[in-house]
């Protein structure tokens, strides 16, 4: 990869909702659940990133790949915490529109690294 993950605009938004969602989740008090959304959603960026840096291609489709599952896991996971009253209605609909964008994105992604 000739520039850098940091200018990757899938990694930009990626980390941006996982500050989100730490930040939301902040003062939930069932401790596994924000364990477990939180660790998607930081998954997500760190997956490209780590991918990105890796010696090759072929390294660098399969973490994203793998932050794309993390992307779905997000997504349920946000889905989940917004039935179960974590999460209010409106900021889990927009943090499961923004999942579901860079989903998309890693698609792209994926595809251009074929």
């Amino acid at each position: 990869m000739e520039s850098s993950f940091e200018d990757l605009n899938v990694w930009k938004r990626s980390k941006a909702l996982a500050v989100e969602v730490c930040r939301a989740l902040a003062d939930c008090r069932d401790w596994g659940f924000r364990d477990q959304i939180t660790r998607s959603a930081v998954s997500v960026p760190s997956n490209i990133a780590e991918g990105a840096e890796r010696n090759s291609r072929p390294e660098f489709r399969l973490f994203v790949g793998y932050a794309r599952g993390s992307a779905g896991e997000l997504r349920t996971q946000l889905l989940i915490g917004q039935e179960l009253g974590y999460i209010e209605p409106s900021a889990a609909g927009r943090m499961v529109a923004e999942s579901r964008e860079i989903s998309r994105m890693l698609f792209g992604l994926l595809r251009s690294l074929e």
